[in-house]
């Protein structure tokens, strides 16, 4: 007996239900298991403070985790060579192979800073190594002293109630010689030679050389000094260029020539 339409029909929505089924079956499935070992990978962060070093990093291997000291800080409190603090915090949950930084405790302060002014750089550090102190940050400053002079330091000599070890340095640098003066070249063009020498010596500047067109179409130049007057010409004498020009950067060691007319 043939089967209606309809059964049929019903028959393979049942086959592609079931089958969707078995694929969300197989999803989850997959979500679960991944869910699981990510999860069973996971490790939550001891407690750290107040033990020991060799104590602390016992404790984050047999978890599988990695233990760094980030600082050292001195503690009235956590006796020397303790954990004063950690991260991440205890009781996080990490990867196994994290790695967890922890501030090393130094013990009440003992060392008293010494003074290292005026000593250079290098003898100024082993004074400080010395003493179990650390360089910190050393600053270079521009200074009429030698270079490498040690200038200041933070904290100051036997500072006491410190936070940590660590000594900065104020160090002497060579000083950049001073820039000359410098000036914007004024334009001059038009004006007489006269006038022109009195605009450039309000900013200490001079015209240093000369030339007309007939010596400039014979490439000859008059050279002219502060104390020499410009070269006397018959009829009205005018600058019709002008090198720098108007606008420029020039300073006292720079040459300013011009052309004048007839």
């Amino acid at each position: 007996m043939k089967s209606s339409p309809l059964q049929s029909i019903k028959r393979v929505s049942t086959v592609i239900l079931g089958v969707l089924a078995m694929i969300c079956v197989a999803v989850l499935c997959a979500f679960l298991s991944l869910r699981i070992a990510i999860h069973g990978r996971e490790v939550a962060v001891p407690n750290l403070a107040g033990l020991s070093d060799p104590d602390a990093a016992t404790a984050a291997k047999d978890l599988g985790l990695n233990l760094s000291v980030e600082n050292r800080f001195y503690s009235p409190t956590v006796a020397q060579n303790h954990v004063l603090s950690q991260s991440p915090a205890p009781g996080s949950r990490v990867r196994r192979g994290w790695q967890v930084r922890i501030t090393e405790s130094l013990g009440p302060q003992r060392v008293s800073v010494p003074d290292v002014t005026s000593q250079t750089e290098r003898p100024a550090s082993l004074i400080l190594k010395r003493l179990q102190l650390d360089v910190g940050t050393v600053v270079h400053l521009p200074a009429p002293s030698p270079a490498g002079i040690v200038l200041a330091q933070s904290p100051p000599p036997n500072s006491k109630g410190l936070s940590g070890p660590h000594v900065a340095l104020l160090v002497s640098d060579e000083e950049a010689p001073a820039a000359p003066p410098a000036f914007v070249m004024p334009s001059i063009i038009g004006l007489t030679a006269g006038a022109a020498s009195l605009r450039l010596a309000g900013a200490g500047l001079h015209i240093t050389s000369a030339q007309t067109p007939d010596q400039l179409d014979t490439a000859q130049s008059t050279e002219v000094t502060p104390a020499v007057p410009l070269p006397a010409l018959t009829g009205p004498v005018t600058i019709t260029s002008q090198s720098p020009p108007a606008g420029h950067r020039v300073t006292h060691a720079d040459t300013i020539h011009v052309t004048l007319s007839n």
